[in-house]
């Protein structure tokens, strides 16, 4: 099967790319000793967990089912299993515990809670911080040092809580979004002239995510610095973990054009849907590559690609082609393995994009079809 073969929508993930980027991430394990992780939120295809398995430490969850399909689907492959959440629910707590090595809390008051609990269980415990050091620019809503974030703990409230006596084995920070190792090392500088007085009694630190390390501009020397500043000064384990570095750029959308609607510009409709398939279209928002195509104008043809919602802002963005579209065309997306399987819904009553893999061999595998029960099954 080939893409022409596929049913749209459908994703496909290459697994060439992504043993590309895990190469990469591997690399900077093997020289620097740090633990690489994978972030599940923004890449949970469990289809490829072995072969991440084979590269990474480990993954991390955002909570208790992304920790459950990571302890599920590497069976007995035993890797490191993290999790962080704001806060935890009781009723999930000890699913957590029997899942996950290390728990990162966000406050005080969730170690008080649960920390004597996950210790007594031979848990490593973690602390996320707030170094109140934004290095955002384009994307405030992925901002963790915000005023008035609610993710971390600052340094006021931290000093106050470890003057009661209960220390985590490591902390953890979160304060990048698809940046480089520039804005990590100016992190670091704000972390250690906040925390470093703490960090000496510690046995780790978790760089949290947000780490292009794959993009090809990408100064992985500076980033191996920053790790070795860590293990060098403090003698921490250093951990990171990317979400969007494991599967960048190793993943297509194939959408056929339904129809093309002409006013005052030429629209071409999709069954892809840009609020229902690729919601960071409209959240961030960004235009998404797309094969053989330019921007407005580049090309003799110009279209606006729609979805088929109801919704007025379905608009995934203006390109341009060689050729004039036509129903049944087929138009390929491409870095769509992030952000795109996790956040999918069904509004409108949207089918889910069908999922494949495209082996070593180009062959291309439909590991996954979604239907009517897949949407009704959502609801009641």
């Amino acid at each position: 099967m080939d893409f022409s073969q596929l049913p749209t929508p459908c994703y496909v993930v290459d697994e060439v790319l992504i043993e590309k980027n895990l190469k990469i991430l591997q690399g900077v394990m093997e020289r620097t000793g740090a633990g690489i992780l994978l972030a599940q939120k923004a890449f949970s295809m469990f289809a490829l967990y072995p072969l991440v398995g084979k590269y990474l430490s480990g993954a991390t969850a955002s909570g208790l089912y992304e920790a459950r399909l990571w302890a599920e689907e590497m069976g007995d492959v035993k890797k490191e299993n993290h999790i962080f959440s704001p806060a935890y629910k009781e009723e999930d707590f000890e699913e957590i515990l029997k899942y996950c090595d290390h728990i990162v809390f966000n406050s005080w008051r969730q170690v008080e809670k649960f920390g004597i609990r996950a210790r007594e269980a031979g848990k490593s415990i973690g602390i996320r911080v707030n170094p109140e050091c934004s290095t955002q620019e384009a994307h405030a809503i992925y901002d963790p040092c915000a005023p008035g974030s609610r993710l971390g703990v600052t340094l006021q409230n931290f000093a106050a809580g470890a003057e009661k006596g209960f220390m985590p084995d490591g902390i953890h920070f979160h304060t990048l979004c698809e940046q480089n190792s520039d804005d990590l090392e100016k992190t670091l500088d704000a972390v250690e002239e906040k925390f470093g007085r703490y960090l000496r009694g510690m046995k780790w630190i978790n760089f949290g995510g947000g780490h292009h390390i794959t993009r090809e501009d990408y100064d992985i020397p500076r980033l191996e610095r920053c790790i070795r500043r860590m293990q060098d000064t403090y003698g921490l384990k250093v951990y990171l973990e990317p979400g969007e570095a494991v599967a960048l750029n190793a993943g297509f959308l194939v959408t056929t054009v339904l129809e093309i609607v002409r006013n005052e510009t030429e629209t071409a409709i999709l069954d892809t849907s840009a609020a229902c398939h690729m919601p960071d279209v409209l959240e961030m928002p960004y235009r998404p590559p797309l094969g053989n195509a330019g921007i407005p104008g580049e090309k003799p043809f110009t279209y606006r690609l729609g979805g088929p919602t109801c919704l007025a802002g379905d608009i995934i963005g203006d390109y341009s082609f060689g050729e004039r579209l036509r129903e049944g065309d087929r138009l390929v997306f491409e870095d769509m393995a992030i952000y795109s399987m996790v956040k999918n819904n069904t509004f409108n009553g949207m089918p889910l994009p069908a999922i494949a893999i495209r082996r070593k061999d180009g062959e291309c595998k439909l590991v996954k079809r979604f239907g009517y029960g897949d949407f009704k099954g959502r609801l009641s």
